[in-house]
């Protein structure tokens, strides 16, 4: 769990790195490589400017407080809600509603059309709708047999 930086936040909140040279690099931010298929694994802590200043292979290799403060500033800057269920929907002709239970409560919204479900991988999905945010569901052969079925209609 050797880290060649540490990661502070400053008074203003913001996420400070210093690296093993003693060069500060304030205000960065963590970026996923791959933030479906593997979110633990290649992040990368870049500065205001775009520039990497420090890259992470797995989130379980950091010291515990570190790997907190990642998590706690990916979990700020991203919102992608993971589809747990899926309730019901208002028709099977879209553009319809879909009701729905995720990892952030109970929700609704419109899908357009068919094109707005996306494979990601062989068993994740990625579902858009009409305002443009993103829902995952992460393993689509894990959902219950009442949203399978109701997927299976716009797959």
């Amino acid at each position: 769990m050797m880290n060649s930086f540490t990661l502070a936040r400053d008074s203003f909140g913001r996420l400070n790195l210093t690296g093993a040279d003693g060069a500060l690099h304030e205000n960065v931010a963590p970026v996923r490589a791959f933030p479906i298929q593997a979110p633990d694994e290649g992040i990368s802590l870049v500065s205001t400017d775009g520039k990497e200043v420090a890259w992470i292979d797995r989130l379980d290799q950091l010291a515990h407080a570190t790997a907190a403060l990642v998590r706690e500033e990916l979990q700020s800057r991203e919102f992608m809600p993971e589809i747990a269920r899926i309730l019901e929907v208002s028709g099977y002709a879209t553009p319809c509603t879909w009701a729905v239970d995720t990892n952030r409560g109970k929700t609704s919204f419109v899908l357009r059309g068919e094109e707005d479900i996306r494979r990601i991988g062989s068993e994740s999905l990625l579902v858009s709708d009409n305002h443009g945010i993103h829902f995952l569901i992460r393993n689509q052969y894990e959902l219950d047999k009442h949203s399978k079925k109701i997927l299976d209609r716009f797959l």
